[in-house]
């Protein structure tokens, strides 16, 4: 257990897929998981395990911002052996060929805050998903 993760070790699945609302994250488990549990209450960031397709997947919120995915993100990673994180969410877009609730997939994006540089001293606009998973 974690201050801001009350599961148990074991109860968290190798992968996350994590968004930023927490009733997205229960609206998810209800609707996709089979055999689904609640294993974190703690700040309201409900966390699911369950299975989709035969695979043991988490859902799980992180709040708001980056600061806040940088505070869960790290705790799975250091204390709750999870692998690979997919983020989920909504987002803003500057493109005339997007409409409103359109579906993207995208493996980079840009952003203005400073969280990157006060993580590892480097400039960076671009945050860019890893290719290969763990």
């Amino acid at each position: 257990m974690t201050p801001h993760n009350e599961a148990e070790k074991g109860e968290i699945a190798k992968t996350v897929i994590m968004t930023g609302d927490p009733l997205r994250a229960k609206l998810i488990a209800e609707n996709y998981l089979e055999d689904y549990k609640l294993v974190n209450t703690i700040r309201g960031m409900y966390c699911y395990t369950g299975m989709y397709k035969g695979k043991r997947i988490s859902i799980m919120a992180h709040g708001m911002g980056i600061p806040s995915m940088g505070i869960y993100s790290y705790e799975l990673y250091h204390f709750y052996d999870v692998e690979n994180i997919i983020r989920i969410g909504s987002c803003g877009a500057f493109s005339d060929k997007l409409n409103l609730y359109d579906i993207i997939l995208v493996d980079k994006s840009y952003t203005e805050s400073n969280y990157a540089y006060t993580f590892d001293s480097k400039k960076c606009n671009i945050a860019i998903s890893e290719r290969k998973l763990k």
